[in-house]
């Protein structure tokens, strides 16, 4: 039997425009888009209908799967969590981040990431899930076993995209110290003496490390067609290494210097959505309303806030000049899904999957009121 679901009355976000209108759907995929409304249908009553949110970035599972300072949950547990937070805020497929590399000092132990991959995938199999899980994996390559987490990995075909991140003092996102005392530091109760050491260390490690982890992981992805992501870059210097290492997605750019060279040399340039949504990074870099108000702004990631990817969208729309509704949809729905080579989602067009969310929204924050994962209701 032919599944067949008619929606009327609906505002339709496409990628370039918006139209009143009728879409309708049949086997999972969009059918047929109409302006004007159908007789016999779901009335929207004039609500946005917007493509399913596509997330590159989140570190929202491991809030769950450790949400105390060594503190571990049961995995399939913190997953269905994870997966009804992030489907409630209107996004369809994810890219959860599990973390490459660790030390004495943070991190997973060996083995752990592997353990969550087959508890996501497990979940799957089981009919758990709303949304479409796959995974992104954040390489630490200053840590000096990222590659032996990263070989747990490497036959596994959920995992679409690899971020390279060296997190050590002084460069990238810790370009001064300040931020680095308070995290690393202050949190931590470190003494003067002991937090010496500490730098030292990580500075050694990515001196040592950093270099020929980042070319081992980029050759890997480049033979298995994995997109590649930079993160924090700062300098020219940085994107230079990114175009060498074939990266598709910039992460986080600390500078406009790093972000407009990113998004010149064809990367996309991504940021977080709770960085809009607060006005301002949480660690002090540079705003991504500046960004998008430049020109040089294509993906959003919700990060550590789900809701987050639904409600900066609108925030960008309503406040930044030259940013329209569905220029500002596409940095959480067309434009990541194209750069992970998802060309099946991200935009309401026919033939696409029917991977949708209803939005409700006069002014503030928007209300996700349904939505519909490949034409079936998910949420």
């Amino acid at each position: 039997m032919t599944a067949e679901l008619v929606i009327t009355n609906a505002r339709i976000v496409l990628e370039d425009s918006m139209i009143s209108g009728s879409v309708q759907i049949r086997d999972g995929k969009i059918a047929d888009i109409s302006e004007g409304n159908v007789g016999t249908g779901e009335d929207f009553e004039g609500d946005y209908l917007i493509p399913g949110l596509v997330e590159l970035h989140t570190d929202h599972l491991e809030q769950h799967y450790s949400p105390r300072p060594g503190v571990r949950w049961n995995a399939t547990a913190a997953i269905q969590a994870h997966d009804a937070q992030i489907a409630s805020s209107g996004i369809t497929t994810v890219f959860d981040c599990l973390r490459m590399g660790s030390d004495e000092d943070g991190g997973f132990e060996h083995g752990e990431m592997r353990e969550m991959a087959d508890a996501i995938q497990a979940a799957e199999r089981d009919g758990r899930l709303r949304s479409e899980h796959l995974i992104h994996l954040r390489c630490e390559v200053s840590a000096d076993n990222v590659l032996q987490h990263f070989a747990d990995f490497e036959n596994d075909s959920h995992v679409r995209l690899v971020s390279l991140m060296d997190h050590a003092p002084g460069q990238r996102q810790f370009q001064t110290m300040e931020q680095y005392i308070f995290y690393y530091q202050k949190k931590r109760g470190l003494t003067d003496e002991a937090f010496k050491i500490f730098v030292d260390k990580r500075v050694e490690e990515s001196q040592r490390n950093s270099t020929p982890h980042r070319i081992a992981i980029a050759k890997h992805c480049a033979a298995h067609g994995i997109t590649v992501a930079s993160h924090d870059d700062a300098t020219l210097a940085h994107v230079d290494e990114a175009i060498e290492n074939g990266v598709k997605l910039a992460e986080f750019p600390t500078s406009f210097e790093a972000a407009k060279a990113s998004h010149e040399h064809g990367m996309s340039v991504l940021m977080g959505a709770p960085n809009v949504v607060r006005g301002k990074s949480h660690s002090g870099n540079i705003a991504a309303r500046d960004l998008a108000a430049k020109g040089v702004l294509d993906v959003l990631s919700s990060d550590y806030v789900p809701l987050s990817l639904l409600y900066a969208p609108f925030i960008l729309a309503d406040d930044v000049d030259g940013i329209s509704l569905p220029k500002a949809i596409s940095m959480v729905t067309a434009t990541p899904a194209r750069t992970a080579g998802l060309d099946d989602r991200g935009r309401i067009a026919v033939g696409l999957r029917a991977d949708m969310v209803r939005v409700h929204r006069q002014e503030g924050v928007p209300v996700s009121r349904a939505v519909w994962r490949q034409g079936r209701r998910v949420a």
